[in-house]
């Protein structure tokens, strides 16, 4: 057991959900009627399409995937990973919580009717139209692309650096073309992971615990 706690204590990390879901869940019935209202000129040109529901709902596997990969292959880019998408998610909480938002972008009808817009309609159920920036969809796709091209494990995998990318842009754009962000959330999203990049890659601040390096070592000795 000891071993198996000493092995695995970087999971504490992800005790975070334990704070950001139910804060989101809180936000989520609050923020209802009264909030600020997201819109921009280019939402008007941008058209609904609902075949972007299948990346858009690919995003929750994608984040899973880049946290449990991670997890058990590379510390280092777990340790970066977790601090990009937990500091900018509480960016979005705090943001969230003083400035209430939403929009009304979401058609009330469809032209279609199809199994892509029945998904649609279960997700516009289920998920209200506020909260919405800086757009999470956004920036956790960012950040979990910026772990694999980032991470040396991916270094000669271009199949799955250039898909991650692809998976990356799709998601990014489904969250316009289904109506579920204003570009103005994207923007905002691309532009904090930007400033997050800066600080958790680009002047390489993130330090590993000594104790983590030297244990990795050792996993590599073996």
């Amino acid at each position: 057991m000891k071993a198996f706690l000493e092995k695995n204590k970087h999971g504490v990390l992800l005790l975070y959900f334990l704070i950001y879901l139910p804060w989101f869940g809180h936000l989520e019935k609050t923020v209802t009627t009264h909030f600020h209202v997201i819109h921009t000129a280019l939402d008007d040109y941008i058209p609904f399409c609902e075949y972007f529901i299948v990346p858009y709902l690919l995003w929750f596997g994608y984040v899973a995937w880049g946290l449990g990969y991670f997890y058990f292959k590379n510390k280092d880019e777990y340790f970066r990973l977790c601090t990009m998408l937990f500091t900018g998610m509480t960016v979005f909480l705090i943001v969230s919580t003083i400035y209430p938002n939403g929009h009304y972008l979401r058609p009330t009808s469809f032209v279609r009717d199809n199994i892509f817009v029945d998904m649609v309609r279960w997700l516009y159920s289920t998920d209200t139209a506020t909260n919405l920036f800086p757009s999470i969809h956004v920036y956790n796709s960012i950040a979990i692309n910026t772990a694999v091209w980032h991470c040396n494990n991916f270094r000669k995998k271009k199949t799955i650096r250039y898909g991650s990318a692809m998976l990356m842009v799709s998601i990014i754009l489904s969250t316009m073309f289904l109506k579920q962000h204003s570009v103005f959330d994207v923007i905002t999203g691309i532009a904090m992971a930007v400033c997050m990049y800066g600080f958790v890659y680009a002047n390489n601040t993130i330090r590993i615990p000594a104790r983590q390096q030297r244990y990795q070592r050792k996993l590599r000795r073996i």
